[in-house]
């Protein structure tokens, strides 16, 4: 799995990344828990408490505790406030002496493939690009390293992101043995010092669910965005961006490319606090990736396109707009 991605980091004139591994990822332990007792069946409540959210019944509520609707305005608020104080550098692959941006395209693409492979969360995925990029940002690099900053950023992330994050024997694996335990432990104190333990940033995960709220996103809706981002993700360029700017900037391009009458309205110019003009050269930035990722149906980097090609994904990398 990771000897072969590696091989391709360090030789970027090489073809493109194998899949993650030729079977599957090593059986993960299940939990044995004891089911739970029945719980005593509860009267209904009266009538004029069942419609308490002007809309949404209780139960809605009850279903949906996360979404802590009294804060959102602050949270918001706080995140537009910190989003530009974490990015990384946009220019600092100059100062790189040893790996190219092409050898960073080559590691996001194996690495969205291996967070499909583990069906880690969106919020694992942007993590670990902001950390690799803050990273490389900060430090210079061997290509021969690369692939190791690559999977620690994912591990890092994912202990902070995911309920049931990977073991460290399954990163191991994950590389195809080509580091050791030791190497990842010792590689995760460098980038948690070199970063100040500054980890938990806003990324553009943080942003997509209330913009696509806004913009009224059925579920293909959201896959053809969200498609757009993870394009975005593999591309250098993107790096001078805010993550909302590129939230917004993809929901605007899918706007585009659904054929939405109002490409974008009064309600988006205000959630996403981005006028459609400063966003329109982003969008075609990312037109520009999306056809050259149809055309050449992900070319020598499949993974975005083979993940957004899938029917639970309503297969919107096939799709003709």
């Amino acid at each position: 799995m990771g000897s072969r991605a590696l091989s391709d980091i360090t030789n970027v004139g090489g073809g493109r990344i194998n899949p993650v591994d030729k079977g599957k990822p090593p059986k993960r332990p299940q939990h044995t828990l004891q089911p739970l007792a029945p719980a005593a069946p509860q009267p209904p409540a009266p009538a004029e408490h069942r419609d308490i959210t002007g809309g949404y019944e209780a139960h809605d509520v009850e279903a949906d505790a996360q979404s802590v609707q009294e804060y959102a305005s602050d949270i918001s608020t706080q995140l537009f406030r910190e989003e530009a104080a974490l990015l990384a550098q946009p220019d600092y692959m100059d100062c790189q002496t040893d790996i190219s941006a092409k050898m960073r395209t080559i590691l996001i693409d194996w690495l969205i493939e291996v967070h499909t492979k583990y069906k880690l969360c969106p919020e694992t995925l942007h993590l670990t690009v902001n950390l690799i990029d803050r990273y490389l940002s900060k430090q210079t690099v061997m290509r021969k390293r690369l692939q190791l900053i690559g999977v620690v950023a994912l591990m890092i992330a994912s202990k902070f992101e995911d309920i049931r994050p990977p073991e460290l024997h399954e990163m191991v694996y994950m590389t195809d043995n080509a580091y050791k335990k030791e190497d990842l432990l010792v590689m995760e104190c460098t980038m948690l010092t070199t970063l100040n333990f500054k980890i938990m940033v806003p990324t553009a995960a943080h942003f997509f669910e209330a913009f696509q709220k806004a913009n009224g996103c059925d579920p293909m809706h959201r896959e053809v965005a969200q498609y757009l981002l993870e394009l975005g993700l593999l591309d250098m360029r993107m790096l001078q961006h805010t993550p909302s700017h590129m939230v917004a900037a993809a929901l605007l391009l899918s706007n585009a490319l659904l054929k939405r009458k109002c490409l974008w309205p009064a309600v988006m110019v205000k959630q996403a606090q981005h006028s459609e003009q400063c966003l329109q050269s982003t969008a075609d930035e990312l037109q520009q990736l999306l056809d050259a990722d149809r055309a050449g149906a992900g070319g020598q980097l499949q993974a975005v396109h083979k993940k957004f090609s899938a029917t639970q994904r309503h297969a919107v990398a096939n799709m003709k707009f």
